[in-house]
């Protein structure tokens, strides 16, 4: 009976419209990664490509899922520090084409001065613990006269490449997710603006340093090698390359991060 039933089922679903979906399953950070991928999940669905997002609070696993074949793609680093981990992790992870989609401007902040001006010598700076992000956040501090690397165009700078310390700061060394948590015990932290965001924190006001919206770490999609041109991944790169997206980041986010296309 149930057999007999089959021919009949599969024409009424074409007599209503009914399409099979394809399932396409991201990892992203939670701000504004995954806001932005639930923001273009209807635009998707009316393609045929059912949307899973999947968050994750820490840069390591996203990517370690997307080798082991767990997810399709991620949303949340930018080609520094992809290409630092696949170097590191033996990893063939690449970002997909016209995945380019945002820059987070990385800030330096503080909840004890109120400008740079007045860090003391011997401050206690605390600085992300990966190699892309701590170079970055070396890099800004260079660029604000804080300190002097050897190598300002080095970004896989460490505490090891400062050149000149006038104040003689102090460098700790953090995970990324949990410098806004530092605040309390240090005296400038130099947070990725995903983390900053989800701790309440408004970079283009509270950042006592922030980058340029000419940053080269633009945050990209990307996927094992193999699906990088995967026509469902390539509409979704489509779908969050569009003015809905750059008119959503203008008015949801306010500066804190700029569209990259």
């Amino acid at each position: 009976m149930i057999k007999k039933l089959l021919p009949f089922v599969a024409a009424m679903a074409l007599a209503f419209g009914a399409h099979a979906q394809t399932k396409l399953v991201v990892g992203a950070s939670p701000v504004p990664h995954a806001e932005l991928l639930e923001l273009v999940k209807p635009e998707l669905k009316a393609q045929g490509i059912d949307l899973e997002v999947k968050e994750f609070t820490d840069y390591v696993l996203p990517n370690t899922a997307v080798e082991e074949k767990q997810l399709d793609a991620n949303f949340f680093q930018h080609q520094p520090y992809l290409s630092n981990f696949n170097k590191d992790r033996k990893t063939n992870i690449v970002a997909v084409p016209n995945g380019a989609i945002h820059v987070e401007p990385f800030g330096a902040y503080s909840k004890k001065i109120k400008a740079i001006a007045d860090l003391k010598e011997g401050a206690i700076v605390a600085i992300p613990n990966d190699a892309t992000n701590s170079g970055r956040a070396l890099l800004l501090l260079d660029k604000s006269g804080v300190i002097k690397l050897k190598d300002p165009s080095n970004i896989s700078a460490t505490a090891a490449d400062i050149a000149e310390n006038p104040k003689k700061l102090q460098f700790r060394e953090l995970e990324a997710a949990m410098l806004p948590r530092a605040l309390d015990d240090v005296d400038l932290a130099l947070i990725n603006t995903n983390y900053a965001l989800e701790a309440g924190l408004v970079p283009t006001k509270d950042a006592l340093l922030i980058e340029g919206n000419d940053s080269p770490y633009v945050n990209i999609i990307a996927a094992r090698a193999d699906r990088a041109n995967d026509e469902s991944i390539q509409k979704l790169t489509d779908a969050l390359r569009t003015d809905k997206v750059r008119d959503f980041i203008a008015s949801k986010y306010k500066g804190a991060i700029a569209p990259a296309f």
